[in-house]
């Protein structure tokens, strides 16, 4: 392989790792706090408002619905008014983030009602507020459940992210598409494979490691 398609590899790696966490990160800033909501927001929870929260309930399982390229397509022009285009790397975050935080905040959600109730009716009796549920026992119990969902999102990004390669997005999708496909070069598509590949059991090795260190019932088991 020549040094211009190495240097093409490396560009490309990186646009993907760039596309990947800035979508992650605001997908989270997003989908956390929407998650928490949903997983407290039921008939008789903390923040009762049943209303609401199945109205928003229909909202993230209609965005979860629909196919990926389906959505990037289709939202083209919020694309084009938030980054001011709808090609390129940094026009490919806004469909990746909008695809990441309803998955995010079903992650959250579900990670959030498998936390013992037993633990808030007791920091209820001791008088605690239900933000303080919230920040001091639903969210650190759910926190090792919640980043093993967030490994997973992130790599449902990896695999999105080439997906917008297709449609202009750049990074390893596009690189793959354009040489390895296109031009026939499938030295370049296996380089690009072998690379996501990589990606993928590097985040999810790391999600693991992180998450084993934070599940206090492991802790305890030993």
């Amino acid at each position: 392989m020549s040094p211009e398609l190495i240097a093409l590899l490396a560009t490309a790696t990186w646009q993907t790792l760039y596309m990947v966490a800035a979508s992650g990160l605001i997908g989270t800033l997003i989908g956390l706090p929407l998650g928490a909501f949903l997983a407290t927001s039921r008939r008789g929870e903390l923040f009762a408002a049943p209303a609401v929260n199945g109205v928003l309930g229909l909202v993230v399982n209609a965005m979860r619905s629909i196919p990926f390229i389906i959505l990037v397509v289709a939202i083209i022009p919020l694309t084009r008014a938030i980054a001011g285009t709808s090609i390129g790397t940094t026009a490919a975050i806004v469909p990746l983030t909008l695809a990441a935080a309803p998955f995010i905040a079903r992650i959250v959600e579900s990670a959030i009602r498998e936390v013992d109730h037993g633990l808030i009716d007791a920091a209820r009796a001791m008088g605690a507020t239900p933000m303080q549920i919230v920040r001091k026992v639903l969210l650190p119990e759910a926190l090792p459940g919640m980043v093993l969902g967030l490994t997973l999102a992130a790599v449902s990004l990896i695999g999105y992210s080439a997906m917008v390669g297709a449609v202009g997005g750049e990074g390893l999708g596009d690189l793959g598409i354009r040489y390895g496909y296109q031009r026939f070069m499938p030295d370049v598509m296996a380089a690009v494979v072998v690379i996501l590949i990589v990606m993928v059991q590097a985040v999810q090795l790391i999600g693991e490691g992180i998450a084993r260190r934070l599940d206090k019932r492991s802790v305890r088991g030993r």
